[in-house]
């Protein structure tokens, strides 16, 4: 299947939404094609993204299905787009609305402090004709459960709402519009003139409880915009070029966030390929442990507290392993069970298959995990000056993890399918987990222990250095391979080795050189490497904004600033990434928008806008 005979948009086309509850994607035709209620990691009930009977629902102008323009309403996650018909011109607001707190949510009730503001459990959309004369029309189609079941609708009190019901599950369309029920769509159709305002909302709230009209709907939307320009104002974004990618990583990763219990969803959806027709589609609708130490340092850099210390406190609340140690992921409400099923009735995008619910590495060994633990646990102690009573006990029970652990083969950074290795990302994490301890330890006042993990970081760098070097004096993989890994990069992101130190240079030179294409960096080479999967798969993001962060540490920053620019001009038209780029035919791959991918470009801009800073102090 080609880009111009696919059915799909473009997954790099699809605006994102979001109430800090669950997200939705918006196609450029004005198509809900992903939404999951009442949270991110619910069964969808549109679910077009993945096959295109799976739902859909569609508000905008009759018989038009390429807008004008699109774009966000600066400084927040609601969307506008404009549409020019024959005969006149329509403006479209689209928002999962936010406003102050009305009391206990019964919906998605919380674990964490509650906020002065929530989710509303609505989507909101409104239409007004801003010239000429023109046709709206509104298609929904729910298929609940990924596809399996239609809706059932009932109309309720008069023609302005209907209820939807199937799996289990009931939302109410609201609208000022007529409705019309056929089969399992609910349809409608009006005529608007200059000055002309219309809307739909869907509701899931407690009660089914809807907008009455077009004034408090476009009131919801209004506070919408409010909740997040006042959010992003309390975010530290400098004055300086990158700053509108900060900006919108920022809402993305706020965007990303479960506010019920703070943890942050790698992506949005499930099953977006990271090979076109292939296997290599995965369920992100989860936390992975892994992002925690990328979610603190991008938090805190933006100075997003209040953030931080929810996400750590969810850290805090997790169950562990048998061994104390944490799973290398957890469901955003805390459940460690992420068993893995395909639903094999959906097509999938652009046929790759299978399309997957849940996530069978959540019981991989990843060795790395107590690494990002408990550098998340400094960055925030750091930060704060005070580490939690609750939280030293997680110190602990990581440390004696990673130590009883080190020294065996896991799945590594990647979650490979195949043969467990000495990869040497989970050595580097290995050395991080006891490093970072010490330090605690010693932050704690506690000499014997901080001397006992320091031991052991020593001997796990040692180990690193005798094992983990190619013959040229580059990080391989893993120890039994001389194969290039971008994981390797984390020893300098980590501080294992200062930028000036000529291992650390040649890694970052031979990854440049070696890993990428067109300058974009792999992961690994799949043919160098068995991670139980067939088919080759895009150069990752991640690994791109990691490279550009490990230059400037090097101290090549003329090198750092082009990569950068060369990342910042494939973003998305809206300045969203998914997880990976083909550079064959320019075009983002795998699940959208991707967390790690925004988590790294905060990081990499960080290191540019301190050089920038530091140059100028030198001037």
């Amino acid at each position: 299947m080609n880009a111009t005979t696919s059915p799909f948009p473009r997954i790099a086309d699809y605006a994102f939404l979001s109430d800090c509850h669950t997200g939705a994607l918006v196609a450029p035709d004005g198509s809900i094609d992903w939404l999951c209620v009442p949270a991110f990691d619910a069964p969808s009930s549109f679910g077009n993204l993945l096959d295109r009977g799976a739902g859909s629902f569609r508000f905008g102008p009759y018989g038009i299905n390429v807008p004008t323009s699109r774009a966000y309403v600066p400084g927040t996650n609601v969307m506008t787009t404009t549409w020019h018909t024959p005969h006149g011109w329509l403006l479209v607001h689209d928002a999962l609305t936010m406003g102050p707190r009305r009391g206990p949510d019964t919906v998605t009730p919380h674990t964490r402090p509650p906020a002065d503001s929530d989710a509303d459990h609505l989507l909101v959309r409104t239409v007004e004709c801003l010239e000429g004369e023109l046709e709206v029309e509104l298609v929904c189609e729910p298929a609940f459960d990924y596809g399996r079941e239609p809706a059932v609708w009932t109309i309720v009190g008069d023609d302005h709402r209907a209820d939807a019901t199937g799996a289990g599950q009931t939302f109410r369309l609201s609208t000022d519009m007529l409705i019309g029920i056929e089969g399992g769509t609910a349809r409608a159709r009006h005529v608007l003139t200059k000055g002309d305002k219309a809307f739909c909302a869907l509701s899931w709230a407690e009660g089914l409880a809807s907008p009455a009209d077009v004034a408090e709907a476009q009131a919801r939307i209004d506070a919408t915009v409010q909740f997040w320009r006042s959010w992003l104002s309390r975010a530290r974004i400098p004055d300086h070029p990158l700053r509108l990618p900060l900006e919108r990583s920022a809402l993305t990763i706020k965007g990303l966030t479960y506010m019920p219990t703070g943890a942050t969803v790698a992506a949005l959806t499930t099953s977006l390929p990271e090979a076109p027709g292939g296997e290599r589609n995965w369920d992100y609708r989860y936390t992975w442990i892994r992002d925690t130490t990328f979610t603190l340092q991008a938090l805190h850099y933006l100075n997003l507290d209040w953030e931080a210390g929810d996400f750590m406190q969810f850290v805090g609340d997790l169950e562990p392993n048998s061994d104390g140690g944490l799973q290398i992921m957890y469901g955003i409400d805390g459940r460690r069970d992420l068993t893995e099923s395909t639903r094999d009735d959906l097509g999938g995008y652009e046929g790759a298959r299978p399309v997957r619910v849940g996530n069978g590495a959540f019981d991989q060994r990843q060795n790395d995990v107590f690494g990002a633990v408990l550098d998340s646990l400094l960055l925030h102690t750091a930060r704060s000056k005070h580490l939690p009573r609750r939280l030293w006990p997680l110190v602990q029970s990581q440390a004696a993890a990673a130590t009883a652990v080190w020294r065996e083969p896991d799945q590594g950074i990647w979650e490979a399918r195949g043969k467990p290795q000495h990869y040497v990302s989970s050595k580097l994490m290995g050395w991080v987990a006891l490093d970072r301890a010490a330090k605690l330890a010693n932050i704690r006042d506690d000499g014997k222990l901080e001397s006992q993990w320091r031991t052991t970081a020593d001997e796990i760098r040692a180990d690193i250095l005798e094992h983990g070097l190619s013959e040229r004096g580059v990080f391989r993989q893993h120890y039994d391979t001389d194969a290039l890994d971008a994981s390797t990069l984390l020893a300098a992101l980590f501080g294992f080795l200062p930028g000036t130190d000529e291992r650390m240079r040649k890694t970052v030179d031979a990854i440049a050189d070696e890993l990428t294409e067109n300058g974009y960096v792999l992961r690994y080479k799949t043919d160098e490497t068995d991670d139980g999967l067939s088919g080759k798969e895009g150069t990752f993001l991640i690994c791109s904004f990691w490279l550009v962060s490990a230059l400037a540490m090097v101290g090549e920053m003329d090198r750092a600033s082009s990569l950068m620019e060369r990342l910042l001009r494939i973003a998305s038209p809206l300045g969203l990434y998914a997880e990976e780029f083909e550079v064959e035919r320019a075009r983002h791959l795998g699940n959208f928008p991707q967390a790690f991918s925004h988590l790294a470009l905060i990081q990499a801009a960080s290191r540019i806008i301190l050089s920038d800073f530091m140059a100028e102090l030198s001037l």
